[in-house]
């Protein structure tokens, strides 16, 4: 069974700065592409960031170009996302997810194991 843990999440101002990881056991996740997703309250989950895992391409929505980077480290099987200058609308809980390909997508469908998510609220 595939497991995945985040942490990292809690509570900063607007403009501040949290990163987030994603751990795994029982599996390398440097085989696999890995993304990140947010679902606020009352909303459809979307797709934040991604990571391929051949060429480490990545991918991010519009809302967080620029604000958001996504990053590997194998040696500590650990996959990033750094978030900076937060507005309130980051405020979700956020999963992050392995892909059953390399190849990574922004779209949920192509993610087959998830983590339980970590809460992010950005609030003055």
């Amino acid at each position: 069974q595939v497991q995945l843990v985040e942490s990292g999440g809690g509570l900063v101002q607007p403009g501040g700065s949290l990163r987030l990881s994603c751990a795994a056991s029982k599996f390398t996740l440097d085989y696999y592409a890995i993304g990140w997703f947010r679902q606020a309250p009352g909303k459809e989950r979307e797709g934040v960031s991604s990571i391929s895992s051949r060429n480490n391409r990545t991918y991010y929505a519009d809302s967080v170009k620029g604000r958001f980077t996504i990053s590997r480290d194998n040696a500590e099987n650990t996959v990033y996302l750094q978030m900076n200058r937060l507005k309130p609308e980051d405020t979700a809980v956020y999963y992050c997810a392995a892909a059953l390909e390399w190849r990574a997508t922004l779209r949920s469908s192509s993610y087959a194991s998830w983590g339980q998510g970590t809460q992010v609220t950005v609030s003055s």
